[in-house]
């Protein structure tokens, strides 16, 4: 499989504490990894750094053949927008927006095509069964119609990678399921690379690969 993400000696510490320890990932095209660990061992860091949300002490993500530590502040934020996408366990919509218009930030943040990210928003929504929603207020919204318009306005740039940070914490099973049946399909058939931190066995066993987080470190789950 084509490698997508390739990340190399990722080092990260808070004063007093090293949460990653040259750590080191690839994720292929529509390969999802699941990340496991105890609580306080640095998942959510990691996928932060992935994301070029934190800024590492040492290391290169390289995504799509690009190293995107090597970007400016500027740049960064630009690949932030156009090459990753988000989704949280608290699902980070803007209650005053309807649907669409949640959905849409994500255009407006890339620099997309407005008349395209319609048309895509439309098509995600009628995939994930919200079609009926699109103008519908997000406090309206159960707690899994939140995470799918969550996860529609994550792959509306069609990212390379998607990082998924407990996107099921707050469901019910029966709604986890669903939502993570969607994110799946959805990352895989748009050819995206996928780390999803969870402490849930079931979504772990739906991954490809499953790794631990330790010392800093990941190494295979067997």
């Amino acid at each position: 499989m084509t490698v997508r993400l390739l990340a190399t000696g990722l080092s990260k510490s808070f004063p007093n504490l090293r949460v990653l320890d040259a750590c080191d990932l690839s994720v292929a095209r529509s390969e999802v990894v699941a990340v496991r660990g105890r609580s306080g061992t640095g998942k959510s860091t990691l996928l932060h750094c992935l994301g070029l949300l934190d800024r590492l002490d040492a290391g290169t993500i390289v995504l799509d053949g690009e190293d995107l530590t090597a970007r400016s502040p500027a740049g960064r934020a630009q690949a932030r927008a156009r090459m990753i996408g988000f989704v949280f366990q608290a699902f980070h919509l803007l209650p005053d927006f309807d649907v669409a218009e949640n959905i849409l930030l994500a255009a407006r943040t890339a620099g997309l095509d407005l008349r395209a990210a319609r048309a895509r928003t439309d098509e995600l929504l009628a995939t994930v069964g919200l079609a009926d929603r699109r103008r519908s207020r997000v406090q309206t919204l159960s707690g899994g119609e939140r995470q799918r318009v969550a996860l529609c306005r994550a792959l509306l740039p069609q990212p390379g990678l998607l990082l998924a940070d407990e996107p099921t914490g707050n469901l019910d099973p029966e709604t986890a399921a669903t939502v993570l049946d969607q994110i799946l399909a959805l990352a895989r058939s748009g050819g995206a690379a996928v780390v999803l931190v969870t402490h849930d066995d079931g979504v772990a066993e739906r991954a490809d690969r499953c790794l631990r987080l330790d010392g800093g470190r990941l190494a295979p789950i067997v």
